[in-house]
């Protein structure tokens, strides 16, 4: 890989169904091993009994960085990614969890971001339950991932804190050159 020779974990922010996922395949491909501060949460929501949605993932995600602290979810991946030499990092979505991973030895952040009609459109096809049946409800939805508080979800205070910004508004092709153009 060609970003820099001692990037050893690369993290992943950005919008819903912006191509966050697609990128961590695609870095698997080159080696990485895949984790995600998503999963984290739907592993408590597994042990509580709760149906794994966008709300309750929302509502999860918070409810711990509430108690344990806004970069817990940070914390715990990096106890996971112990001993792996190469590393992608889905879902990050408080900068809390950013200033934690930043102060890893060779990690960078990419941003994900595409327009808000496409991306309603990929998680319409995604077939997941993403709390949102229309349109205005996923803009709406959104709008609850962009808060200011410090506990919660910040996906834009996020992405200015990024590395490098990938726009992801052509074919799946196109969104490979451009990742491999960052790698």
């Amino acid at each position: 890989m060609t970003i820099k020779a001692k990037v050893k974990i690369i993290g992943l922010t950005g919008t819903n169904a912006a191509g966050k996922g697609e990128a961590a395949d695609y870095l698997v491909t080159k080696g990485y091993t895949y984790f995600s501060l998503s999963d984290i949460i739907r592993d408590v929501l597994r042990e509580q009994g709760e149906e794994i949605t966008r709300d309750n993932l929302i509502k999860t995600g918070n409810a711990l960085r509430e108690k344990s602290g806004a970069d817990i979810l940070a914390k715990k991946v990096m106890q996971k990614i112990k001993g792996i030499s190469l590393a992608v990092i889905d879902s990050i979505r408080n900068p809390k969890e950013i200033e934690y991973l930043k102060k890893q030895p060779h990690f960078i952040l990419l941003a994900i971001n595409a327009p808000l009609k496409t991306r309603f459109l990929r998680a319409q096809a995604r077939g997941r339950n993403e709390s949102a049946a229309s349109f205005q409800a996923f803009a709406a939805k959104e709008k609850e991932e962009m808060t200011h508080n410090a506990k919660a979800q910040q996906l834009l205070n996020c992405m200015a804190l990024a590395d490098f910004t990938i726009q992801n508004d052509g074919t799946l092709a196109e969104f490979h050159k451009k990742l491999e153009e960052v790698l």
